[in-house]
């Protein structure tokens, strides 16, 4: 159904893309021959952007593009990183990624006392979640479906590497407690957010590309850390089968999945398709979903694909977005040139060369 040529040229054009981005609402930039990543802001838009770029390297090899996300990293650190907080925790993932290959004892000491951190020191709300506090607001008492992508994965990684099992417990606690609130017991969907202060999940949104961060951050959660816990890891999994279950009939006819994921005219979205396609092939590979995931998950990926311009930006991306009162909300978000649609199809494309031998086996 996918040539490798055809992937390879596609990973290839979206890591171009993501180069070019300064910023965010941010035209695409000329391309310099050194490979050189060009965004400028140390935050969760180039966090997801940057994991995509660091898995990209992993999967072909390239050095290059490794010394270019060192580059980066030591070009940020030495300006003076932003205030600690969910979103800037994104950067994180891959920077610890980079520093236990590396050994770079100065990356370390900064994993090491970021994740001390979120551990002693990150506003917690009621059952201990995770408070969503981000640059612009702090969000007294709120859980957000982001956070377990932008900084769940990281508090597992460098509990993992750094030999601290209470952190890992940590991320698997967080990734329960966020269920309990956020997953929806009837459909089994998750909501954008939950308060504390009124005890409600806001616009009761089934926001897609908040629901495409669970279905990429399980799976991803298992092969960073492996699975620890077996009554936390099989609850988790639970969670995750019931929400990639009530996705398949929300799927629109051409493969992409709408904003609002029970609303079939809200506007389709990019990202969020491509993280429920990476989520879904994930799955399979890893023995988790049956493969009868396969062929929604590829429909959705011939769709992405056809969404990736000749320049290399994923089209039909939807802007950052804070939480929604109404459902008006939701559908009124813009699209625009973003980081985290650049690594959401790098890594779906990763998968798919991943999953080559076994998507040859089903046709």
């Amino acid at each position: 159904m996918f040539e490798t040529s055809r992937l390879e040229d596609a990973l290839a054009l979206t890591a171009d893309g993501f180069r070019s981005l300064k910023g965010i609402n941010d035209t695409p930039s000329e391309l310099d021959n050194d490979g050189s990543i060009h965004f400028d802001e140390w935050d969760w838009e180039v966090g997801v952007g940057l994991y995509g770029f660091y898995k990209h390297a992993c999967k072909t090899g390239d050095e290059r593009m490794k010394r270019n996300l060192a580059n980066w990293y030591d070009m940020q650190i030495a300006r003076g990183l932003p205030p600690r907080q969910i979103n800037s925790t994104a950067p994180m993932l891959c920077l610890a990624l980079l520093a236990r290959e590396t050994n770079n004892q100065r990356w370390k000491q900064i994993v090491t006392d970021w994740a001390e951190w979120l551990i002693n020191d990150m506003p917690k709300t009621v059952d201990d979640g995770f408070q969503h506090l981000v640059k612009e607001r702090e969000n007294d008492g709120q859980l957000w479906d982001d956070t377990l992508f932008m900084a769940g994965l990281f508090m597992g990684v460098a509990g993992d590497w750094l030999n601290h099992p209470d952190w890992v417990e940590e991320a698997y606690y967080q990734f329960l407690v966020h269920g309990r609130y956020l997953s929806d017991p009837v459909s089994g969907l998750w909501y954008h957010g939950w308060t504390f202060l009124g005890n409600h999940n806001y616009a009761q949104a089934f926001w897609a590309r908040g629901n495409a961060w669970i279905t990429i951050a399980v799976p991803e959660l298992f092969e960073l850390v492996g699975e620890r816990y077996g009554p936390a890891a099989r609850q988790i999994k639970a969670l995750y089968r019931r929400q990639v279950e009530a996705l398949l009939p929300l799927q629109l006819e051409d493969g992409m999945w709408p904003t609002l994921l029970d609303q079939p005219d809200s506007p389709p979205e990019t990202s969020a398709t491509a993280g429920f396609a990476y989520g879904l092939l994930r799955g399979v590979r890893t023995g988790i979903l049956p493969e009868s995931y396969l062929q929604p998950a590829l429909k959705a990926a011939a769709a992405v694909l056809q969404r990736i311009d000749a320049t290399g930006i994923v089209q039909e991306v939807s802007d950052g977005t804070a939480m929604g009162h109404d459902f008006e909300f939701y559908r009124n978000i813009p699209n625009t040139p973003t980081p985290y649609g650049q690594a959401l199809a790098s890594l779906l494309l990763i998968e798919l060369l991943a999953a080559e031998e076994l998507l040859q086996d089903v046709a």
